[in-house]
């Protein structure tokens, strides 16, 4: 039997989440998204690597829907916690990076967005010649 905690089911919702994304359904892609982040929350340790994939997804969801203040609240909660198992200039916080630009630049705050997509810029240069020393 399927425990509500269980990492599958978590999983199968979060895949539902992106079907119904897929679909153009946000409400409800944003409902099975957030029951997979909360069995996540239970089941793994806090700063889990999965949870800032879970942030992200529900993330790109009030993207979706418009509702930029609370993409970027979720935005910052995947990249704070993308800070605490990856050092700083780690290509995962690329796609962080530029989300929450991405989000600044809906918003009509273009100066922050560009802090962001500088960052890109930066994170990228520097993993450029550390690959080709």
């Amino acid at each position: 039997m399927i425990s509500p905690n269980d990492l599958n089911l978590s999983s199968s919702y979060h895949h539902l989440g992106l079907v119904y994304n897929d679909l153009g359904q946000y409400s409800k892609a944003l409902s099975y998204y957030e029951k997979a982040h909360k069995i996540m929350q239970k089941t793994l340790a806090p700063h889990h690597r999965h949870l800032a994939g879970s942030y992200n997804s529900i993330g790109s969801i009030y993207v979706n829907l418009s509702e930029y203040s609370k993409a970027l609240s979720y935005y910052e909660k995947a990249h704070e916690n993308m800070q605490k198992f990856l050092p700083p200039n780690h290509p995962d916080f690329l796609q962080s990076y530029i989300n929450i630009g991405m989000v600044y630049n809906k918003m009509g705050q273009d100066s922050k967005a560009l802090v962001y997509f500088k960052n890109v810029y930066e994170i990228c240069q520097k993993n450029d010649s550390s690959n080709s020393s």
